[in-house]
């Protein structure tokens, strides 16, 4: 589910001055690095990521078309990116330069707010999942990962709800921060009590409300409880 970005967002959005191609397999921007600009996805998907500290890669969610990405320090000297953004698909991205963007905001206000506000939500989602996977563990994770994805990518069935996207066990454990056997696991007992079940790659959850309950769900809201 897209967030409804504000027409001073939108205009900042239509004012980058050039684009760039993207490359699948490769890195926009890594953890670490200096920050000079931020990316609004013209076409493509990436994925935004961040590694733990046993070297483990977390991702944290998927952005597609007029996503903006490169959380950064504003107003700083040497800001640094704060997580890895990888490319998933071939694509085009639009660059706003740093500086140029400090100077809009420093210009106007409301633009400043609705940055602000946008930069503070981002934030929240990712606090919300990491605490999710601090407080529930590894089954909590999975859980929370896959109310997630119905939010995010779900279809209404007769069954229950589909993900309608293909997923490979090593891409769930990334997501989740946990191996690719432990995700073997427990989607095996979770089909095993057929809360859900998995063809051709996509999960079919038959039982949402089981999950929630098990991580005793607060019911956020879906902005904040979704994969994009």
């Amino acid at each position: 589910m897209k967030e409804t970005l504000s027409i001073e967002l939108k205009e900042l959005l239509h004012s980058a001055e050039h684009t760039i191609k993207t490359r699948k397999g490769t890195y926009l921007f890594q953890e670490g690095r200096e920050a000079k600009e931020l990316y609004v996805i013209r076409s493509g998907r990436i994925q935004i990521s961040k590694i733990t500290p046993d070297g483990r890669e977390l991702t944290l969610r998927i952005c597609s078309k007029n996503d903006i990405v490169g959380e950064l320090t504003l107003f700083t000297e040497q800001a640094k990116y704060l997580l890895n953004a990888k490319i998933l698909e071939d694509g085009e991205v639009a660059v706003i330069n740093k500086e140029e963007l400090e100077q809009k905001l420093f210009e106007n206000g409301a633009l400043a707010f609705e940055f602000m506000k946008w930069m503070s939500d981002h934030f929240r989602r990712t606090q919300t999942k990491l605490h999710d996977l601090v407080l529930h563990g590894k089954k909590g994770a999975l859980f929370s990962t896959l109310i997630r994805m119905s939010n995010s990518y779900g279809v209404k069935t007769e069954k229950g709800i589909l993900i309608d996207i293909p997923l490979t066990n090593s891409e769930l454990g990334n997501f989740c921060g946990v191996s690719r056997e432990t995700v073997n696991r427990m989607l095996s007992e979770l089909r095993s009590k057929e809360i859900l079940s998995i063809h051709k790659g996509r999960i079919h959850i038959h039982d949402l409300d089981f999950l929630r309950r098990e991580i005793n769900c607060e019911e956020c809201p879906i902005l904040m409880c979704n994969i994009e």
